[in-house]
């Protein structure tokens, strides 16, 4: 494994770090956030394609990378919902350990990511030190009933969208096509799901269309960055780069300053004990990420 292939591996730290937080900073409902930040995505896909002299893939390759987007923009809906639950900086290492679940052993078994037996007992153990520090940064010194009722029902629904998040990862993998040329129609099917969302609630509350809110079209910017981290990520995950398994354990490191963020910028405050606890969770994350690099 190269420098550059780790260097591309690490694109998403910063663009899916910095996603969740200037999401909820900019604030609106989930659908404006959904809205605003697949319309930013397309129009990033849109110029990257131009300047690279990129049409869309024809057959199946296109009807899978569409499905790809879908996956993704049905699972952030969810996401964006958790978040209003247990705030960004607890529900990113949530899905993080299911993201991680998911997705990577499908590149372990089913795509022959970590060939050999150490290797595999290698991952596997990236992956408990992961779970287990995605479960730290979690931890709540004062436990009370109300509180983990809500953080239960995030859970829940995380574990529900991680469905989409699989079938983001794994979807691009049934093509014939690299990341980039998947990259557009992607964007296209995320952009789908958002208008078909904003849409659907648009006849339940006739009063609040998304498209009308000013707040959806501030999201362009936060879609950006998810676009930039998208994008290094389908890179990354090519077999003759850093394989899905372990370019998707290294593009999940963005949990740290999703989580360090969302904490500094966002006031998700948490006591001395917790924080403590928080970065050595985020520590254990990190260094199972050195050991794939590994791998």
């Amino acid at each position: 494994m190269n420098a550059t292939a780790i260097l591309i591996g690490l694109g998403p730290l910063l663009g899916w770090g910095l996603y969740p937080t200037i999401a909820s900073k900019i604030g609106g409902r989930p659908v404006n956030q959904i809205l605003g930040s697949t319309i930013g995505t397309l129009i990033f896909a849109l110029i990257f394609a131009l300047i690279n002299g990129m049409s869309l893939p024809g057959g199946m390759d296109l009807v899978f990378s569409i499905l790809s987007g879908v996956g993704w923009a049905t699972a952030q809906i969810i996401t964006f919902q958790s978040f209003t639950l247990v705030g960004s900086s607890r529900a990113m290492p949530i899905t993080t350990a299911f993201q991680l679940l998911g997705a990577s052993l499908w590149g372990v078994f089913a795509l022959g990511n970590w060939p050999g037996m150490s290797a595999k007992l290698l991952g596997g153990f990236a992956l408990i030190l992961i779970i287990l520090g995605a479960w730290m940064t979690v931890w709540t010194e004062e436990k009370t009933q109300e509180k983990a009722s809500i953080l239960k029902k995030a859970i829940l629904l995380l574990a529900v969208g991680e469905i989409g998040y699989w079938a983001y990862s794994a979807a691009p993998q049934a093509t014939s096509i690299n990341g980039m040329q998947a990259f557009l129609p992607q964007a296209i099917g995320m952009l789908l799901v958002a208008v078909a969302y904003s849409v659907f609630l648009g006849f339940k509350d006739k009063e609040k269309s998304a498209f009308t809110e000013v707040v959806s079209y501030k999201h362009i910017f936060s879609g950006f960055f998810f676009a930039f981290a998208a994008l290094t990520y389908l890179i990354s995950a090519q077999p003759d780069m850093n394989g899905l398994a372990t370019g998707f354990i290294l593009s999940q490191t963005s949990v740290v300053l999703a989580t360090l963020t969302g904490i500094w910028f966002l006031g998700q405050k948490k006591t001395k004990k917790e924080m403590t606890i928080t970065i050595i969770g985020l520590v254990l994350i990190l260094a199972a990420a050195a050991i794939t690099v590994t791998i």
